[in-house]
């Protein structure tokens, strides 16, 4: 049975978030806040726990999952950055947006896209989600909490915890976050090209 946390969504209680840390941490797969939606999370080195997300949300092989980092300074060890993408990126976050960078060797290659040796990379505007992330002190292996056959990610934490209790190990109760995409940035050439609109304005790439 998945553990349950109610964390204040602007004052996280911090034991609470050392206990998620440590679930986290001992290979577990926890729901969590952003500020999209929510998500599935686990430790980025944890083969295991991806498998569980991908057999949670029925993903193939092809599905690419996203590092959800603190700030730029931790998107920089994990995604190749061009200088004239800096600004754009240091502008852009925190916020409801996923990058597409070609990625370091710093991500382990099950993550990254099998052809292109991408890695999707973001930073969400959420206090539940920065605190779980600083106290980790390393990005978590992220991916929207969308059930197969669903169109939209789940809202309600309750529903999560009676639906999928037996498969997480823990669900965060954050409050309402959204349940709109991230909006997708392909950042791999010059002119950044938007892959999927979301929440995040797209009239800043438009030229």
């Amino acid at each position: 049975m998945a553990q349950f946390f109610q964390i204040h969504p602007e004052n996280p209680q911090l034991r609470l978030i050392r206990s998620a840390v440590d679930i986290i941490r001992q290979g577990g797969v926890v729901i969590y806040p952003t500020d999209s939606s929510y998500a599935l999370g686990c430790h980025i080195g944890d083969k295991a726990a991806m498998e569980r997300i991908r057999s949670i949300r029925k993903l193939d092989d092809k599905h690419n999952f996203t590092l959800v980092c603190r700030d730029l300074s931790e998107i920089a060890i994990y995604a190749k950055i061009e200088n004239h993408h800096y600004r754009m990126l240091k502008n852009l976050t925190p916020g409801p947006y996923t990058f597409i960078h070609m990625a370091t060797k710093q991500v382990p290659r099950r993550l990254q896209h099998p052809k292109k040796k991408t890695i999707g990379i973001r930073v969400p505007d959420n206090a539940i989600a920065q605190a779980l992330l600083a106290e980790l002190d390393e990005p978590l292996m992220s991916s929207t909490l969308i059930l197969p056959g669903d169109e939209l990610p789940m809202t309600d934490p309750y529903e999560m915890r009676d639906i999928l209790s037996h498969q997480v190990d823990l669900v965060i109760d954050g409050g309402y976050c959204g349940f709109e995409d991230t909006t997708v940035v392909d950042m791999e050439d010059d002119a950044p090209v938007v892959v999927r609109a979301g929440k995040g304005d797209t009239r800043l790439f438009e030229t």
